[in-house]
């Protein structure tokens, strides 16, 4: 007898469906704040704003205004997908030599060095100029309200919190703002942030340039000089976003879109190119041949990340080859019974001219979807944080590599390598999923895993979320840093002792990365019933509504 009424074995609930507007979010008061804003008429491009602005109050552990942002969009009207890249860049100021006399071999992960320019606000904007339908005051006046007023710390974020004031607390002002008791806040502990609310309402009177010109921008940088940094008023006034053409490959008859680098999309799309070639549905899900055949795809395709992603306005990065079929084949030839102990990058140069982050979707009435994802990068981020202001600097200047010969090598005024990608599946030309998985460099390895489980495992959307994840680590990065000799595979509880061992008779090194495998969510289209699916896995605090 089936112990479930429904769905697989291992824990789940049912999916979430609505007919006219639905957000999933992973953290419910931002989920309910962007149902509210559907429900007064706004879109999904303003829910999504409002929920990220949210997310970045309650959620500081993974997001806010300190951070970047990048979003891939379906517009109805059109018909079509908008890829923004909201990444900023490194300070102009700060010249790679300074880390060569330093004698710094990597930049490190706190404090002013790793800091580049926070890219979220005018990501918002640049959102709410072309598609948004609600006053920028109205998605930022429920952030607001709950910095002011305080709102009850939910569990995983508070846990995370005392992991990251560990690293930070030292750093002026963030135990004023984050420690306000002399220690992070427990969970169901009211909290408050008056100083980002100050910020916030600055910013919803002035527009954009509110945060990069005026009061906001200088404080940022005379805190930044007084600290020994170098981000300063002209990074933040010539910032600016990118509206870029999503990029994609076909799997099993689905259309699987991503953005350009500078952030590590194009894996997720090398990945399936090569798992396209073998029958993953007969091997079985969780299967030992599963789990090595996807494990010896990522060493492949991340050799190519660690060599060519990095920020395309410095470099020529392969794209077209990368993400040809050919190439995905040649490629796969190098996949045998064993586990490879290393790979190396299939393309030669002189031929060629705990990342925490948040996810969130929307969608509305009018069919229009958002895919958007947000992150300060390390924790809560480099730990610099402006007076007053009630935020984190973003520490994403940390994936820069100081090798000179590398492709993503620190420059000024240049964007870092980004882990974050937001996703999004077409079928027959129509929208069919809007999706995105936390969890820093291994987010391509989760995401191809959800699409797995979809399309060759017939999963339905919340199952795809909440089945055991394994993961691939060790893999050479485009810091510079080299792969360990073969990796290490984690897998989370859900797996036999049978498939555990015979991955070690195949030679992969089996280790505990508890914690780190992520965090779902997911919008679905059913063009046929016209209905919204949404999905929030149980790793975190999120959900999934609609109405």
């Amino acid at each position: 007898m089936a112990d479930r009424l429904t769905g697989q074995p291992f824990t789940t609930r049912s999916e979430v469906i609505a007919q006219h507007g639905i957000a999933a979010t992973s953290q419910p008061l931002a989920t309910q704040v962007a149902v509210d804003i559907l429900k007064q008429g706004g879109n999904a491009i303003d829910a999504a704003i409002a929920a990220n602005a949210l997310l970045g109050l309650v959620e500081p552990t993974g997001s806010g205004i300190g951070g970047d942002l990048f979003a891939i969009i379906w517009e109805a009207k059109s018909q079509q997908l908008f890829g923004l890249n909201g990444s900023g860049r490194s300070p102009i100021s700060l010249p790679l030599n300074y880390f060569i006399d330093q004698k710094l071999t990597a930049i490190p992960p706190f404090g002013p060095l790793s800091v580049s320019t926070p890219g979220t606000v005018d990501a918002w904007y640049e959102m709410h100029t072309k598609f948004g339908s609600m006053p920028m005051s109205t998605l930022l006046q429920p952030t607001i309200d709950y910095a002011e007023h305080g709102f009850p710390m939910t569990e995983t974020i508070s846990i995370e919190m005392t992991q990251s004031a560990k690293h930070l607390k030292g750093f002026p002002n963030f135990a004023q703002i984050y420690m306000p008791n002399g220690s992070p806040p427990e969970k169901g502990t009211l909290f408050k942030n008056p100083h980002l609310a100050d910020t916030l309402k600055h910013i919803a009177k002035h527009g954009r340039n509110g945060f990069y010109r005026g009061d906001i921008a200088n404080i940022i940088a005379r805190y930044m000089k007084d600290y020994g940094g170098f981000l300063n008023e002209e990074d933040l006034y010539q910032h600016s976003s990118e509206w870029v053409t999503p990029i994609s490959t076909q799997y099993r008859g689905f259309d699987v879109w991503q953005l350009p680098p500078n952030g590590q999309g194009i894996a997720v799309l090398q990945i399936l190119n090569m798992l396209e070639q073998h029958d993953i549905a007969h091997m079985g899900f969780g299967s030992e041949t599963l789990i090595h055949t996807v494990i010896e795809t990522i060493k492949l395709v991340y050799e190519d990340r660690a060599k060519f992603y990095c920020d395309p306005d410095f470099n020529h990065i392969p794209i077209k080859t990368l993400l040809s079929k050919d190439y995905a084949q040649k490629r796969n030839t190098l996949i045998h019974h064993r586990a490879n102990q290393q790979v190396e990058s299939g393309l030669n140069l002189s031929a060629l001219n705990h990342g925490d982050t948040v996810y969130l979707t929307t969608a509305d009435n009018q069919g229009n979807m958002v895919s958007l994802i947000q992150s300060n990068y390390r924790g809560m981020g480099s730990g610099m944080t402006p007076t007053n202001l009630g935020f984190v600097l973003q520490n994403r200047g940390q994936l820069f590599s100081l090798n000179p010969q590398d492709y993503n090598v620190y420059q000024p005024n240049k964007r870092p390598f980004n882990t974050i990608i937001p996703a999004f599946v077409t079928h027959h030309n129509k929208p069919w999923l809007s999706f995105g998985v936390m969890g820093g460099p291994v987010q391509p390895q989760m995401q191809v895993q959800i699409l797995l489980n979809l399309i060759d495992f017939k999963m339905n959307f919340q199952e795809a979320g909440d089945a055991p994840r394994f993961l691939h680590a060790g893999t050479s990065q485009p810091t510079g840093k080299k792969m360990t000799q073969g990796g290490c595979i984690s897998l989370e509880s859900g797996f036999s002792a049978s498939v555990l061992q015979g991955l070690i008779d195949r030679g992969h090194d089996i280790q505990d990365l508890s914690g780190e495998y992520g965090g779902y969510q997911a919008i679905a289209w059913d063009d046929n019933k016209q209905v919204y699916f949404g999905a929030s896995e149980s790793r975190k605090d999120g959900q999934a509504s609609g109405y």
